[in-house]
C-alpha cells in the first residue's frame, strides 16, 4: 500500500491494491446538517418597511418558457423576489415570441402582460413606463436596441440595460440590433447590468460612457435545486450543449480521465455534439437535460464538471447559473482555474480546480466520501448565503436606490 495526502485536508489517505482510497479517521458527517441551510436563508422574513417601495417595469424574455440560456429562470426569480420585497412590479414580455422551450407554469407574483410590437408597447404600456421609478430592458428581447432608444427618452424614472452577453456587445458596440446596443445608447442608460464581471465593467464606464456599470450574476432558485438521496450513478458528469471552444477543456478534464480510468462512470448531457466525435466506452451521452430534471441529474453524480467561456479569461468572468445549481444540490464541482473564481468559491475548500487529467483522477479516485461531503456542504453553504435569486434581487434593489440617489443629487 502507498500513502497519499488528501487534496482537501492533511489527513492521510491509504490507497489499497485495488486503487480505492480510505481515510484513517473514522469521523462521519451528520447528513441532516449537510442539508440544513444557514441562518441567512432561514432567518427573519424580508421587511417591507425598511426601504422605499418602487414602481418597477421590466421588459424581458418570456417567463412561461424555459430557455436554454437560463434567462427565464433569472427573470422569474427577480419578479418573485422583488415583489416579496414590497415593490410594485410590472413585467412585459413579447407576445408570440418564437423562443423554443418547455412550457412552465405562470409566475406566482407580480403582474405580467404581453406586447406584440414596439408600437403596441408604446400605445398600451406607455403610461406605465413613463411613471415607473425604474425601468429595466433585457438584452434578450426582440428589438432590444429600438426599445432601449424609446425607453431612455420616454421614461421619467431611472433606466437600466441588463446584458447577458457583454463581450458580444463590446465586440460591436456601434451596431444596433437584437441583444446589441450602440455606445451612445449605453451612455444614456443610467445603469448597465451584466452577467459578467471584471475588467469589462471598467471598460463600459471609462471607454463607452456608462454612468454606472455593475454585475448582476446568474443565481439559483433554491426551491428547485437541493440535495436528495438518489443513487449516485456517475463519478463525473457535465451538462452543456456542444461548443467548439469548450472541447479542449472537456477533453482534458473529462474525456482523457475516462480513457485512463476504465472503472470510472462518466456522463455528458447536451445537444449538437458531432456524430463523428468518438467517446470512451465509459462515457454515456444523453440529450440536453431539461431544467426540471437537472436537480436529479446533479444528484446522480459524485462530482460535476463546469466549463466557463474561454474568451472571457482576459477581460472578465461570467459564472454560469449551472455552477450555482450544482453546488446548491450538494454536488462538488471540478473546474479549470479562471480569474475571479475565488470571488465566488474558495478553491480546495468549496470547489476543486483541475489543470490536467491527472488532477481530475486524483479528485475522483482519492478523495474520501467524508471529504467529498464536507466540500459539498461548504459549497452549498456559500451558495445559500450569497448566490440565490433572493440575493440577486437585493443586489438589484441596492443598485437602483444608489442610482436614484445619484439622480436626485
Amino acid at each position: 500500500m502507498k500513502a497519499r495526502r488528501s487534496p482537501l485536508r492533511n489527513e492521510l489517505l491509504i490507497a489499497s491494491t485495488n486503487g480505492t482510497a480510505t481515510v484513517e479517521s473514522t469521523s462521519v458527517i451528520d447528513t441532516e446538517k449537510l442539508l440544513t441551510p444557514p441562518r441567512s436563508v432561514l432567518g427573519r422574513p424580508v421587511s417591507k418597511l425598511a426601504r422605499p417601495q418602487l414602481k418597477i417595469v421590466i421588459l424581458g424574455p418570456p417567463l412561461t418558457v424555459s430557455l436554454g440560456n437560463s434567462a427565464a429562470s433569472t427573470y422569474r426569480g427577480l419578479v418573485r423576489e422583488l415583489t416579496a420585497r414590497g415593490h410594485d412590479l410590472f413585467y412585459l414580455e413579447r407576445g408570440g415570441d418564437p423562443s423554443v422551450g418547455q412550457n412552465m407554469r405562470k409566475v406566482d407574483s407580480g403582474r405580467v402582460e404581453e406586447y406584440f410590437s414596439l408600437k403596441d408597447l408604446k400605445n398600451r404600456h406607455g403610461t406605465a413606463v413613463r411613471d415607473a421609478d425604474f425601468v429595466l430592458v433585457a438584452s434578450q428581447i426582440t428589438e432590444a436596441a429600438e426599445i432601449g432608444e424609446w425607453i431612455t427618452r420616454h421614461a421619467q424614472g431611472a433606466t437600466a440595460f441588463y446584458d447577458s452577453d457583454t463581450l458580444a456587445t463590446l465586440a460591436s458596440p456601434g451596431r444596433n440590433g437584437s441583444g446589441t446596443i450602440s455606445a451612445e445608447l449605453i451612455s444614456r442608460f443610467g445603469l448597465y447590468l451584466s452577467f459578467s464581471g471584471g475588467l469589462l465593467l471598467e471598460h463600459l464606464e471609462e471607454k463607452l460612457g456608462s454612468p454606472m456599470a455593475r454585475p448582476l450574476y446568474p443565481a439559483v432558485d433554491v426551491r428547485l435545486f437541493y440535495p436528495d438521496y438518489s443513487k449516485q450513478n456517475w463519478d463525473l458528469g457535465y451538462v452543456g450543449r456542444h461548443r467548439e471552444e469548450f472541447l479542449p477543456v472537456l477533453e482534458r478534464l473529462m474525456i482523457e480521465p475516462a480513457r485512463r480510468w476504465n472503472e470510472g462512470r462518466f456522463i455528458v448531457a447536451g445537444a449538437a455534439y458531432p456524430r463523428s466525435m468518438r467517446w470512451p466506452h465509459n462515457v454515456k451521452r444523453t440529450p440536453q437535460i431539461s431544467p426540471q430534471k437537472r436537480r436529479a441529474f446533479y444528484n446522480s453524480q459524485r462530482f460535476t464538471l463546469d466549463i466557463v467561456p474561454p474568451e472571457l479569461f482576459a477581460v472578465g468572468y461570467a459564472p454560469g447559473a449551472r455552477l450555482f445549481e450544482a453546488a446548491a444540490c450538494g454536488t462538488p464541482v471540478i473546474t479549470e482555474f479562471w480569474q475571479g473564481l475565488d470571488t465566488f468559491f474558495t478553491p480546495d475548500e468549496e470547489i476543486l480546480v483541475s489543470h490536467s487529467p491527472d488532477e481530475t483522477l486524483i479528485y475522483l479516485e482519492e478523495i474520501s466520501e467524508v471529504d467529498r461531503r464536507r466540500l459539498s456542504y461548504r459549497a452549498r453553504e456559500r451558495v445559500l448565503s450569497r448566490h440565490t435569486t433572493r440575493h440577486r434581487a437585493a443586489e438589484l434593489e441596492s443598485y437602483v436606490l444608489e442610482l436614484l440617489r445619484r439622480t436626485a443629487a
